[in-house]
């Protein structure tokens, strides 16, 4: 199933975490549909970045300001009087949660409580959705995906903390909103891959800056299994999980969102693609830093339940999903509109004629 976009149409949403890759491309969508946007967020964290390459401020009420702050996001949640929330605001890199860990315990698990506060006392919000990761499995480095009733354990201070953001909803949950009319669901998202993203210790930005420079792409953890997925995949579904549980409150849960398991590849294969679709003698190195801090080798999800209940499935394979970023890449490189860029793609992912 696709999700109907014209839902979304003179919706009030609250979108934290606005600034970021995947909020930006969250609020494109959602302007797009006719939605009322509001965001909240810092400002984004890298030059460049999306949010300022979309142009999308001017079509959207965008707040500059730290999700640990309950007086400020309280006030911003009021103002704009919600009907849906997308919870995305979070400190989101694995190696910078080892170099600050209280910074991203704060970020993650108190942003979360105070969103959760604002929406316990919020007479206008109907749908929610947090946004967590599928690095919130205790990771036993099975062959087989994870699936939702699976413990909740993340190893790092970052998944530890996305795990700690999905137990305080469910408290939430079960402790305040099983007597109101407030449909919550989490959504365990893959790794997410496509254009616009430059954050640093992420493979395809790394990608990007290497070929842009002339250089051997440097890859880390070349071994390392991952579901990868484009950005409009989890977008997709995030929108959908949202919308539905608006009208029917019974399908509101916990979800794993991620490809096909033929898209679970290595490191190495995933720099393998980019090289080969980018071309220009686009090459890679084994750079695999022996004393960087643990991470997973072989993560998978099961996407079964989201398969089952809300009849969704991945749209773009893996090679597909390398061709668009490396359009979008090269759009950027060349100087072109970012903006027509990101409609041109939304428009072919979503069928919009």
């Amino acid at each position: 199933m696709m999700v109907d976009l014209s839902f979304y149409k003179d919706k009030k949403v609250f979108v934290t975490g606005h600034t970021g890759f995947k909020g930006t491309w969250l609020c494109k969508i959602l302007i797009d549909a006719g939605a009322v946007v509001t965001g909240y967020s810092l400002e984004a964290p890298t030059v460049p970045n999306l949010f300022s390459l979309s142009g999308i401020s001017e079509s959207m009420t965008s707040i500059i300001a730290d999700i640990r702050d309950y007086e400020s996001l309280k006030a911003a949640f009021d103002e704009s009087n919600p009907e849906i929330v997308f919870h995305l605001a979070a400190q989101p890199i694995v190696r910078d949660s080892y170099k600050d860990p209280r910074y991203t315990y704060e970020t993650n698990v108190m942003g979360t409580v105070n969103l959760m506060e604002c929406i316990r006392l919020s007479d206008s919000i109907k749908s929610v959705l947090n946004v967590t990761t599928d690095k919130v499995y205790k990771n036993n480095e099975w062959c087989w995906g994870y699936r939702e009733d699976d413990p909740l354990d993340g190893y790092d201070p970052y998944s530890n903390s996305k795990s700690c953001s999905e137990l305080v909803t469910h408290a939430y949950i079960n402790s305040f909103f099983a007597d109101k009319d407030i449909a919550i669901s989490t959504a365990r998202a893959g790794n997410v891959i496509g254009g616009g993203d430059f954050a640093n210790d992420r493979i395809i930005p790394d990608c990007v800056r290497a070929v842009k420079s002339g250089e051997v792409i440097g890859v880390r953890n070349p071994y390392s299994t991952r579901p990868y997925q484009h950005v409009l995949e989890p977008l997709a579904a995030y929108l959908l999980i949202v919308s539905r549980q608006y009208m029917d409150e019974s399908v509101a849960g916990f979800y794993n969102v991620g490809p096909d398991d033929c898209d679970c590849l290595t490191t190495g294969d995933l720099v393998d693609l980019f090289c080969t679709s980018w071309g220009e003698g686009a090459s890679w190195v084994n750079k695999a830093d022996v004393n960087a801090p643990h991470e997973a080798n072989y993560l998978r999800l099961d996407c079964s339940k989201i398969k089952s209940i809300l009849n969704w499935s991945p749209r773009w394979h893996i090679e597909k999903c390398m061709k668009s970023l490396c359009d979008f890449y090269k759009t950027w490189m060349s100087d072109g509109s970012i903006p027509d860029e990101m409609d041109r793609e939304i428009r072919e992912f979503f069928e919009i004629d």
